[in-house]
């Protein structure tokens, strides 16, 4: 059976979280206001620094999805498309992409896993060339968004996306590799025979270090700003 490395994308793939960093194509095409973008680029100063606040985890997904109600799901699709070359790529971490590359070149299958939306996952997965990407799902209803989530991979919900994805795939867990940040994210860690904490918070760099899973810091950026 084939292995698979499984990347987490806020703070591992990419140095901030993606869908605060989207706020600024949504200012632009007038889906939300300057007070929203502020508080978002607020949000992203904090996450940089200090990582999540606890029990707030998710949160700009949430809002991403309400905000984008009743519009067309192709929206969102295009949002990201579009923001990819001057938003999005040149968050991405160089580090990430060696090791992605060292995997595929090792046999792996590399996959985006993240609590971001799907649409986000999807278009770093194809820019980057990896396999494929686990992202939260919005739930639409004649191809408009609801504002609900139907699908959240955050905690235990991430690790049973990928539980179920290795089945269907027929993935040897045992011999795959994860990478992530959050000490959320310890249920998808545990889910594959060798864990990596990515810039670790502190709650995860502790279990790192009970455990002994080895501890990585990315910071050098894989692409300039175009």
């Amino acid at each position: 059976m084939p292995a698979a490395a499984f990347f987490d994308l806020d703070r591992t793939l990419i140095a901030s979280s993606s869908s605060l960093a989207l706020a600024g194509p949504f200012h632009e095409r007038g889906l939300i206001g300057r007070r929203q973008l502020l508080k978002a680029q607020l949000a992203q100063a904090v996450l940089a620094h200090v990582g999540a606040p606890r029990g707030r985890e998710g949160q700009a997904t949430d809002s991403a999805i309400a905000i984008l109600k009743g519009r067309p799901a192709e929206l969102l699709r295009e949002i990201v498309s579009d923001a990819w070359l001057t938003v999005l790529k040149p968050l991405v971490y160089r580090e990430a992409v060696e090791l992605a590359a060292a995997h595929a070149a090792d046999g792996r299958s590399v996959f985006v896993v993240s609590a971001a939306l799907q649409e986000i996952g999807d278009c770093v997965a194809k820019e980057l060339g990896l396999d494929g990407a686990l992202g939260s799902r919005a739930e639409t209803r004649d191809g408009r968004f609801t504002g609900r989530i139907e699908r959240r991979l955050l905690g235990q919900g991430k690790a049973d996306a990928v539980l179920e994805f290795a089945a269907s795939e027929r993935l040897d867990l045992s011999a795959s590799v994860a990478y992530s940040d959050s000490h959320t994210d310890l249920p998808f860690l545990e889910a594959v025979g060798s864990a990596f904490a990515v810039n670790p918070d502190r709650r995860l760099g502790r279990i790192a270090a009970d455990r002994g899973w080895p501890v990585r810091k990315f910071s050098a950026r894989a692409f300039a700003a175009e």
